[in-house]
Order: C-alpha cells, then sequence, then structure tokens
C-alpha cells in the first residue's frame, strides 16, 4: 500500500507545502563532510594551530583553509590569530562545535561495537 497521499484538483498536499528541511539533513549539510567530520573532532582536543590541524587531519592546505572557513561560517570554528612575530593563527570549537562532543562520543561508542563485528562478518 503506498504512502503518498492524494490531494483534490487544486489541493497542494501538506509535503509540497512544507519548505522546512529535516534537521538530521541540514546537520548533516553542515558538518558532514570527511573533512568538516575530521576537523571537528580533533578540535574536541583544544586549540591547534592551522599547520598542527593540518599534521593532525592530514587534510592539504587548501582543503583545510575551505573547511575551517566553511565552519567558521556556519558558527562551529573560530579564529585567532596572534600578531606577535611571527604571526600565529589558531583555531577553536565555539560553543555551538563543543556541543557536537556527545555527537562524537556516541560515535565512537557505536564504532566500537558494529566496526569490529562487520569485520568478523567478511
Amino acid at each position: 500500500m503506498s504512502s503518498e497521499r492524494t490531494t483534490a484538483p487544486g489541493e497542494q498536499s501538506h509535503v509540497e507545502d512544507d519548505d522546512s528541511v529535516c534537521p538530521v539533513v541540514e546537520s548533516i549539510e553542515q558538518i558532514g563532510s570527511q573533512w568538516r567530520l575530521a576537523v571537528l573532532h580533533e578540535l574536541q582536543n583544544g586549540e591547534y594551530r592551522f599547520n598542527e590541524l593540518k599534521r593532525a587531519t592530514d587534510a592539504n592546505a587548501r582543503t583545510l583553509s575551505r573547511v575551517l572557513e566553511d565552519l567558521g561560517d556556519h558558527g562551529f570554528v573560530e579564529r585567532r590569530i596572534e600578531e606577535d612575530a611571527p604571526i600565529a593563527t589558531y583555531y577553536s570549537l565555539t560553543p555551538k562545535g563543543r556541543s557536537l562532543e556527545p555527537v562524537f562520543d556516541e560515535i565512537e561508542c557505536w564504532a566500537g561495537s558494529w566496526l569490529e563485528d562487520s569485520s568478523d562478518e567478511d
């Protein structure tokens, strides 16, 4: 049986009227890329200089720069510039970014339970 709702001529369905996006989909669009997740996870450990974060995530400079800018635009990461010689740029999580810590903890717990088991099934 189909779950689609039929509508009378001239009537719009509720789904067509709903311009809102599923919160899960919207969240994944903001944090869901491989590099965004790697950066957010690494920054859970504290503040990093650009090159430290580059080494820790194994991202190239162009990718990391773009990801940090995107995460900053979405309010997950903040940038601090230290003007002393040599000039250094530091990145850390905002409260919004830090609020993802329990999410990463849950993913790690899930991975510990399920990823090890999946290798046994092959």
